[in-house]
């Protein structure tokens, strides 16, 4: 009887894997891409707790503990590093994470499909383009050897400011290019969420006497909550990671008291100096960091009745 039970359920999956096997066959790439570039590499986690040499590889060289990250936490720059990190991930939570959020509720008033279309395709372009480019054009525009905004102040001021050698205008700039470059890309998710709010509700309210304004604070924003704390607690997850290859691009040796994260820090270590079981407790301090974020607002939107992530 069990045998009978346990081949009609193999018979029914296999059933309904050959139903939604197209799904299976286009989720492939992107379940690929995670397994090669995102949990195969983290059995090189092991070198954290090592003192890795190329040479031997990962079972030959000698385990050490937690001698790496007693050293990391005992280094002079780890809270110039944190102090750094930390601030720049404050900013992009505070200024650019409810950017693209406001962006697709004005997208999303406008009646005329045609203007709509046009602005979404005019803001999504900077996503496509790299941060060299991204950088080379804020410094063609900002430098002070002939830069168009600083020719500007001089024209109206008759002083020039260094925007991009001066440690306080450093972190303005990155959450600057960050907003122009990634805010429209960022409008996709929200504005898919608001296609699937019912239109029924809006004619509900303006039946109730509800304006734009209030359909949008009582109807709208209602609607996507749930989606601004799936995003919010996934943003989370990458709390201090600050994007390497813009930060990088951006230091000088003016800034680099400002500028200078973990993730330029793991470069240096890493690639330039050869530390490799130093740069990786570096790496995995930043990862327990975010797992834990992701724990616990997870654990705090489902306390205050939300879905979360899981």
């Amino acid at each position: 009887m069990q045998t009978e039970v346990r081949v009609s359920s193999k018979h029914r999956w296999i059933k309904e894997l050959l139903k939604d096997r197209w799904l299976y066959v286009m989720a492939l790439p992107g379940l690929l891409y995670f397994l090669v570039f995102k949990y195969v590499p983290m059995y090189g986690l092991i070198m954290a707790f090592q003192d890795f040499k190329p040479h031997l590889g990962f079972m030959d060289s000698q385990w050490v503990g937690l001698k790496h990250f007693s050293r990391f936490f005992g280094e002079e720059q780890f809270w110039m590093l944190f102090r750094n990190t930390f601030l720049l991930a404050i900013y992009n939570l505070l200024f650019f994470f409810p950017l693209p959020i406001v962006l697709s509720l004005m997208l999303n008033e406008l009646r005329k499909d045609r203007v709509k279309r046009f602005v979404q395709t005019l803001i999504y372009i900077p996503h496509f383009v790299s941060w060299v480019v991204v950088v080379g054009i804020f410094y063609i525009l900002f430098t002070t050897e002939g830069g168009a905004v600083n020719e500007l102040l001089y024209s109206i001021t008759g002083e020039k400011v260094p925007f991009l050698l001066e440690p306080g205008w450093f972190r303005t700039m990155i959450i600057s290019q960050s907003i122009w470059k990634e805010v429209g890309w960022g409008t996709i998710i929200f504005l898919a969420a608001l296609a699937g709010v019912d239109l029924q509700l809006y004619e509900a309210a303006r039946m109730d006497g509800a304006g734009r304004w209030r359909q949008m604070w009582h109807v709208t924003l209602p609607a996507i909550r749930s989606t601004i704390i799936i995003l919010l607690i996934l943003k989370l997850g990458s709390f201090l990671d600050s994007g390497f290859e813009h930060i990088f691009l951006m230091l000088t040796p003016t800034n680099r008291e400002v500028g200078e994260v973990f993730d330029t820090y793991v470069y240096v270590k890493g690639l330039t100096q050869g530390q490799f079981s130093y740069s990786a407790a570096v790496g995995m301090f930043k990862s327990v960091v975010g797992l834990i974020l992701v724990l616990s607002s997870n654990w705090l939107a489902k306390r205050f009745g939300e879905e979360g992530v899981y």
